[in-house]
């Protein structure tokens, strides 16, 4: 005879036989569901429940007694409530299983808990017994669903929120690093990736891309994502890849220029945190492209002079008629290269021609020839000044004061570098002379030097030879009396 099976015993069954997980009996959570508590409410809502975890899977004891003492018998395991670090223990002893977390059919990486141990999270609470951040912290304790669950904590929309509910606590940050900012989603919700965020982007940039999600690590840690050296790989993450950036319809070479950029030389190559990176310019939690006006701006944080002269230049009002960003036309954004005085003049290669020609805005042709030409004048001489230093040293000539001097023309050509931000032939003129006069007295006082080292040279010679003549004489008058004294 053939058992029938109700149509709801069936669904009940399905359901819980699904994806080959069968429900383990679970008295702890029948009992506390009577009494309507919320743990129990949002349990029935975890990813643990559906993947068959019981209550005694974190909490220890025996979840399919129904007596209420022999479910919680310590001999059984029953832990009750983990405190402190004993929280994240608990949730290791399966996420650092590779076994068991395939046993509930799961792939997730099984090295979280290593890496929050390596993180700033993990130092000392203000308690003293445990760390600072817990699983839960973020994860929540009953009711945790996946990441891409959209009432996730941890989902991408909802992320910022859950990491600025200690991170915009005054007071709590301030137990832990008051030095550390407290107004981060205030300046994230007016980037491009807050307010993209905002509006149910799940692919714009929250705390974690950034950051990191179990192994996050201070700034100053050279192995954290935001490091000044890794943070331009960090960004390059997803803005140098094509596909992905494919919808927001913006170039996707930037890390590939900046690399060959003299600041990413200067950072990539040459390790100086000093110079600039990503965040330097488009900043790092209010991220935004720079404005026209805002790219000048930036620039002068740190060429301060070279932008102030330019805001007095007449360059300045017609940029401005004409909307051209200012520091970025000359020198591009990403891809900056070392200035040289090539990037000064009337040739192809230079800037200048691209507005300035023969017979388009003459004024500045002309000014830009003069000045370059003025600049390799000062050039030419200082490099003679350098060969007529080593002559004279190598010869052996005190020459330190024409050394001395020797820098004041380097200064002066490094000098009508800034100067030409002013576009101002006057003026370039001025520094250019200055250190094309301080180059005149430089050589002549190592030619000077020069001269008298041959002067001294034929000197020793002469003397030497007046030397040898009477050395000789001496000696032919002497030989010449011995003779005489023998016949005698």
């Amino acid at each position: 005879m053939k058992k029938y099976i109700s149509p709801l015993a069936a669904v009940i069954l399905v359901a819980l036989t699904s994806g080959g997980i069968v429900l383990a009996k679970d008295s702890c959570l029948e009992c506390h569901t009577t009494s309507g508590d919320k743990p129990s409410a949002l349990f029935k809502h975890d990813i643990h429940f559906q993947r068959g975890v019981t209550c005694a899977g974190c909490h220890g004891g025996n979840a399919s007694a129904d007596d209420m003492d022999q479910a919680m018998d310590r001999k059984a395991g029953f832990t009750g409530v983990p405190k402190g670090d004993d929280i994240s223990k608990t949730c290791a002893g399966c996420h650092s299983s590779s076994e068991k977390m395939k046993s509930f059919g799961s792939s997730l990486p099984t090295n979280q808990w290593e890496l929050l141990q390596t993180s700033v999270h993990a130092k000392s609470s203000l308690k003293g017994k445990e760390q600072v951040v817990q699983c839960i912290t973020c994860h929540n304790a009953h009711g945790i669903v996946q990441v891409k669950n959209p009432s996730s904590p941890v989902y991408p929309l909802n992320v910022v929120k859950t990491c600025t509910r200690c991170h915009a606590d005054v007071a709590m940050m301030r137990s832990y690093n008051p030095s550390l900012p407290v107004d981060q989603l205030e300046k994230y919700r007016t980037s491009v990736h807050g307010t993209r965020n905002a509006k149910g982007d799940t692919r714009t940039a929250e705390c974690a891309n950034c950051h990191g999600s179990h192994d996050i690590r201070t700034a100053k840690d050279i192995k954290s994502k935001v490091y000044p050296t890794n943070l331009p790989g960090t960004c390059s993450a997803c803005h140098s890849n094509v596909a992905y950036m494919k919808p927001y319809k913006i170039p996707t070479d930037q890390y590939e220029k900046y690399a060959k950029s003299v600041h990413g030389i200067a950072l990539l190559q040459k390790h100086d945190q000093g110079a600039p990176a990503c965040n330097s310019c488009h900043g790092n939690h209010g991220a935004m492209p720079p404005g026209v006006e805002s790219i000048s701006k930036v620039c002068g944080t740190c060429h301060a002079l070279n932008a102030e002269l330019f805001s007095s230049s007449p360059h300045k009002k017609a940029f401005d008629d004409r909307k051209l960003p200012e520091c970025e036309t000359c020198h591009s954004n990403h891809e900056i290269i070392a200035a040289t005085d090539k990037l000064l003049g009337v040739s192809p290669e230079a800037v200048c021609s691209r507005c300035h020609t023969e017979r388009q805005n003459i004024k500045g042709y002309q000014a830009a020839k003069s000045m370059r030409s003025l600049i390799d004048s000062l050039d030419a001489g200082e490099q003679q000044d350098i060969k007529l230093v080593d002559e004279a040293e190598q010869k052996g000539m005190e020459i330190s004061e024409a050394k001395f001097k020797l820098r004041d023309v380097r200064q002066a050509r490094l000098q009508s570098r800034t100067m030409v931000h002013a576009f101002n032939e006057g003026k370039f003129k001025e520094v250019v002379d200055n250190g094309l006069k301080t180059s005149i007295i430089v050589a002549q006082e190592s030619q000077s030097a020069i001269h008298e080292y041959y002067f001294r040279r034929f000197g020793l010679v002469i003397s030497t030879l007046i030397i040898t003549i009477l050395a000789v004489s001496l000696y032919l008058f002497v030989r010449r009396l011995e003779r005489n004294k023998i016949q005698q």
